[in-house]
């Protein structure tokens, strides 16, 4: 491809919106062009970058017997209405109606297509396991999109289903489908993923790994041990090794008044106390309007997804002040103490029930209790781990200080089991004729976010640096003052001999200045440049350098195109695996 020719142009400066790496080189390198608030068409470049992660994904998708198949963005609401999903899904999930009046919706996910899919083609045990895959675009209406192609509205991804006749299958083929992505984001140049335990969510599921690629500007905080192997959890699931034990003794409860200190921080300081020696209560409303009183150590926080798993609930919401007064607690001075267990469900952390003489609510205005004890000032209460792992907690693994990373998620798998199978009827007959429903796994990458990932684990202060694998030529040929000493036609001759010896080229033919010329290639990114000038061609050579290097070689210009082709697959032969 000639630069004269290519759609799409470099900027200058990086747009006003953009606050990520990712954001702003693939705006202003002229990949990829904003339509509305996270919804961006993709130029030409860009487009053979997708391709090239997609090409990666299709084989080692085939590598683990899928099959491919696509299936409609628009769903109707039937289907989910099957699942269940239809209404416990928030406004994420865009519905409409069609011209006829029929509930539609643009899918954001595909597990109610691909079971009604295959249930109308597989019956018996005997075709049995099955995956299908799809690279299909979705839509998710985020409320807010950031970040370029991080965080957006419609996007690109690839997802996968498998059915099986047994958790023993679907466990087998889990562990491929893990490796299977271990290689796709190795082979698309991510250096720095991490496959870590998550938390299921809407999908489902008891077991689900996130791969992470690991950035500051990423959206998802990880916590890792030391050695980064050992111990490796999404935030939302983290445990820590912290032990809680009662120590001294239980000493009587005791009123105290506390006027106008409601938050943690001020009780702390009224009473000359560490906030690890009080409690926090947080209240909490499930989607029937029952209320959730938390209480947790002062010094850590509500995790809501643990809270939100041991509850069984997909949402919760924070109790207004007539509902916790309504249960008779109250808002800044509360506690369980003397709480109906019929109005209320009360939750307390470890950090609580293994603490002494801590320093709680009284539910009366202006008062707390001091030396509040559980088992003796409350019992028979739902004792479970709600905290937020901390930076600096023991691993659970190793007992080493636990690492707090940020990750940005390019692909998730999880184990559904029968949660969309078991409702929808998707069932095989066993060899003895009985029905079961299908166990279902399911995996999926975004393509886009994955593109954007790469540029955020690999710039400078210039641009990108594609890795060979992904990258949207493998060389770019610059041609400086074309109209001199030959070089136009030596450039020509060049670019026509890497084709023919089946090399990318971007040939920036536009006889623009070198500063502006190199300042578009750096935004592009390509790792090997090709320089024909007329000072080099006076040599009889062309100038060779590495996108990552200001240093460059000299090679003999009738051999150039030779030796190029080959360093090209050199470098290729690194991502293969």
């Amino acid at each position: 491809m000639k630069m004269s020719q290519l759609l799409g142009r470099r900027i200058k400066e990086d747009p006003k919106d953009a606050k990520t790496i990712s954001h702003k080189f693939l705006v202003r390198g002229g990949y990829i062009r904003p339509v509305s608030a996270g919804i961006y068409s993709i130029l030409p470049i860009g487009m053979r970058i997708l391709e090239k992660i997609e090409a990666i994904i299709r084989e080692e998708m085939n590598r683990i017997d899928g099959q491919e198949v696509k299936m409609p963005v628009v769903l109707p609401a039937e289907l989910w209405e099957e699942s269940g999903r239809y209404q416990s899904v928030g406004e994420e999930l865009l519905r409409f109606k069609d011209r006829n009046g029929k509930a539609m919706l643009l899918g954001m996910t595909h597990e109610e297509a691909v079971v009604h899919l295959v249930r109308t083609e597989i019956t018996s045990y005997k075709q049995l396991p099955v995956m299908a895959y799809q690279i299909q675009t979705k839509y998710r209406d985020e409320a807010r999109p950031r970040a370029g192609l991080i965080r957006v509205r419609e996007f690109t991804m690839k997802d996968a289903y498998s059915f099986h006749a047994s958790q023993e299958c679907l466990e087998k083929y889990y562990e491929r489908a893990h490796e299977a992505y271990e290689r796709i984001f190795r082979r698309a140049g991510l250096r720095n993923v991490v496959s870590i335990r998550a938390n299921s969510g809407m999908m489902g599921g008891n077991i689900s790994h996130e791969f992470m690629s690991v950035a500051e500007c990423g959206e998802d905080t990880i916590f890792l041990s030391p050695d980064r192997k050992s111990y490796k959890a999404n935030r939302e699931i983290a445990v820590s090794a912290l032990k809680f034990e009662k120590s001294g003794e239980e000493l009587p409860l005791e009123k105290v008044h506390t006027p106008g200190q409601k938050t943690i921080e001020e009780v702390a300081a009224f009473l000359g106390v560490k906030p690890e020696n009080t409690g926090k209560a947080v209240f909490y409303a499930d989607h029937e309007g029952k209320l959730i009183f938390v209480m947790i150590r002062g010094d850590f926080e509500v995790n809501e997804s643990k809270l939100q798993n041991h509850l069984g609930v997909l949402d919760l919401k924070f109790a207004n002040d007539p509902q916790i007064l309504a249960a008779g607690a109250v808002p800044g001075f509360a506690s369980p103490i003397g709480l109906d267990p019929a109005k209320v469900r009360i939750v307390v952390d470890p950090s609580v029930a293994g603490t002494s003489n801590l320093v709680v609510g009284a539910n009366e205005t202006d008062y707390h209790y001091r030396n509040f004890n559980y088992g003796r000032d409350l019992k028979d209460a739902d004792v479970t781990d709600i905290a937020t792992v901390r930076e600096g907690d023991p691993c659970p693994v190793t007992g080493q200080p636990l690492l707090m990373k940020r990750g940005i998620e390019v692909g998730n798998i999880f184990q559904l089991g029968t949660k969309y199978s078991g409702p929808m009827m998707c069932n095989y007959l066993d060899k003895d004729g009985k029905s079961h429903p299908m166990i279902m796994g399911c995996y999926g990458i975004g393509v886009g976010r994955t593109m954007a990932s790469v540029v955020e684990d690999s710039h400078d202060d210039y641009g990108p640096v594609w890795p060979m694998s992904i990258t949207p030529y493998q060389v770019h040929l610059c041609a400086l003052n074309p109209d001199k000493g030959g070089v136009g036609e030596a450039a020509e001759k060049l670019y026509d001999e890497l084709r023919a010896l089946g090399v990318e080229v971007l040939f920036d033919d536009r006889g623009e200045k070198a500063g502006f010329m190199f300042s578009d290639a750096d935004l592009i990114g390509i790792p090997f440049r090709a320089i024909v000038s007329p000072k080099s061609l006076e040599q009889g050579k062309v100038e060779f350098k590495l996108r990552t290097s200001r240093d460059a070689e000299l090679f003999p210009a009738a051999e150039a195109a030779g030796i190029l082709a080959d360093k090209v697959r050199e470098e290729l032969k690194k991502f293969d695996i």
